[in-house]
């Protein structure tokens, strides 16, 4: 799905972009693609059985799975993370923050793969990353945001593409279909980090967030930024 020139969604669930289970809507995070001049860049790669999926919508599209090179992981978790390992196999280079790659390199519970029964197939990191960097990739200049609490690797990716500054954002943000805030049960859910994460989340004013479920915000995505705040400190404190 074309959401600006040379972004696209390629994959999630909730969405019908992709499909994993009979009656399963959370297994497959949305996954998305940048095109360059020299390559793509990935962001998240969903649970690993929708790849081909993923590998299909993208050539609908004229994208090619091959010009891949670097894919960004939001956080740990099975349904975003679960296919790391197979774009590795194929030569991409992986790049999260710390508490993500720690938790993709051994395949723990903080991946979460108990709640979808599965096992997740643990996965080296290339490049590990940290609050404040800019990356630049395939003269991308991308901003780094390390917001912790639905899991503690929880990251925004932000940069700007025709003219828009874009964030991906994980499951910092709740779909509106299911509330404010992402899956509670995370075996590493902090309420007191997730409610500072959101205080300085609501800061960021980007004009499209592309979430990690459900449908993408054009409007005023810090209008619901704000609304996820409003929530934890109303029910958190």
């Amino acid at each position: 799905m074309q959401i600006l020139k040379n972004l696209y969604q390629t994959g999630g669930d909730l969405n019908g972009l992709t499909f994993d289970l009979q009656g399963a809507l959370w297994n497959d995070g949305n996954s998305y693609v940048l095109k360059t001049e020299t390559g793509s860049i990935m962001f998240d790669c969903g649970c690993g059985n929708t790849l081909d999926q993923i590998f299909a919508n993208m050539k609908y599209w004229d994208l090619d799975p091959y010009d891949i090179k670097y894919c960004l992981l939001t956080h740990p978790h099975f349904d975003h993370a679960g296919a790391a390992h197979l774009l590795k196999e194929r030569g991409v280079q992986l790049i999260a923050i710390k508490e993500t790659a720690d938790a993709v390199s051994t395949g723990d519970e903080r991946c979460a793969g108990y709640l979808y029964h599965k096992v997740f197939k643990p996965v080296e990191v290339d490049t590990i990353v940290s609050e404040g960097d800019i990356l630049n990739l395939l003269g991308i200049e991308i901003e780094v945001g390390h917001y912790p609490g639905h899991s503690m690797g929880c990251t925004a990716f932000s940069f700007q593409h025709e003219n828009k500054k874009i964030t991906v954002s994980g499951d910092i943000i709740g779909t509106l279909m299911v509330g404010d805030f992402g899956w509670d049960g995370s075996i590493d859910f902090d309420k007191k980090i997730y409610t500072e994460s959101l205080r300085r989340f609501a800061k960021l004013n980007p004009d499209i967030m592309l979430p990690g479920h459900g449908m993408i915000y054009f409007h005023k995505p810090k209008w619901r930024a704000e609304d996820a705040l409003n929530s934890a400190l109303s029910q958190w404190r």
